[in-house]
């Protein structure tokens, strides 16, 4: 049986995927962020899990405007890093697990939430940020990420974005999923996006660093009710962007203490945690937990 090990949460701010790029981790403004994902980095490899199912949300790379599905799961065996308008980032391919995602895209739409199956996309700095945050940086020719991922997106761009129940519950459902697969590997899953940024309007450039922690501290400590929080909460205390928060618990509902929308079991062990502002206009959050 394949089992859940872990759920990582980091933000995916596209300046950092620059920063890394260009060389630019070790100046001043950077130099504090990066070292908040030092312990991350060595986890990571003493925690080498089979497969990474991996939260995030596309920014108009994979889907226009003309079609923008609620929740998509890529089964490909490749995905492509996305050119964003300044070419691709220099990462490795992703690779894919598409007997897993299969059998994820089953179990879950049977359990009644609609996904798009994706056979073939590429995956913008959502994906791959998080990816170079916890991995390293990797030669995009001699060097491969750890393990393969499934690439899950969420629509959190057009209105209207699913709910952190709805999320929530989602969470329950994948983790079903992947503990009926019939093979004995272990599983990290990772929500990514956030924390409080607004990208324009008169409010461009808002951070909440105590909303934001608070709101990480209920989403460690008491998930049900981070679950119940309404959407305009996200948009008047965290900014327009900040709905991306919602795809974190989805990462959360998956975790072995939630069954049937009920804490019945022992909580996860917080392995990590980290919050910095600012990267570029954004803030930036980060946990690991363990199950228990």
């Amino acid at each position: 049986m394949a089992k859940i090990t872990a759920s990582v949460y980091t933000s995916h701010v596209p300046a950092i995927g620059a920063a890394m790029d260009l060389g630019k981790t070790h100046e001043d403004y950077w130099k504090p962020l990066f070292a908040g994902y030092d312990f991350s980095k060595q986890w990571m490899k003493d925690n080498k899990p089979d497969v990474i199912f991996l939260v995030y949300n596309d920014h108009a790379t994979a889907f226009s405007l003309d079609m923008i599905p609620t929740f998509a799961i890529g089964t490909a065996a490749q995905f492509t890093p996305a050119d964003e308008g300044w070419g691709p980032r220099p990462v490795p391919m992703v690779q894919g697990h598409p007997e897993l995602a299969s059998h994820i895209a089953q179990s879950v739409i049977q359990q009644d939430f609609d996904l798009t199956i994706v056979n073939k996309m590429d995956v913008d700095h959502g994906l791959t940020v998080p990816l170079s945050l916890m991995c390293g940086e990797h030669d995009p020719v001699k060097s491969a990420w750890p393990c393969p991922v499934i690439p899950f997106a969420v629509n959190v761009v057009q209105y209207p974005v699913p709910s952190g129940q709805r999320c929530f519950n989602l969470g329950q459902a994948i983790r079903k999923a992947i503990e009926s697969y019939d093979e004995d590997i272990k599983v990290q899953i990772w929500g990514t996006g956030g924390m409080s940024h607004q990208l324009q309007g008169a409010r461009a450039g808002l951070i909440n660093r105590e909303w934001d922690n608070a709101w990480l501290d209920q989403l460690i400590n008491d998930p049900l009710a981070c679950a119940n929080r309404p959407h305009m909460d996200y948009v008047r205390e965290a900014g327009s962007e900040g709905i991306e928060l919602v795809m974190w618990l989805i990462a959360r509902g998956a975790m072995s203490d939630i069954q049937d929308g009920k804490v019945t079991g022992p909580a996860p062990k917080l392995a990590h945690r980290f919050y910095h502002v600012p990267a570029s206009n954004t803030a930036v959050g980060h946990a690991i937990l363990e199950n228990a």
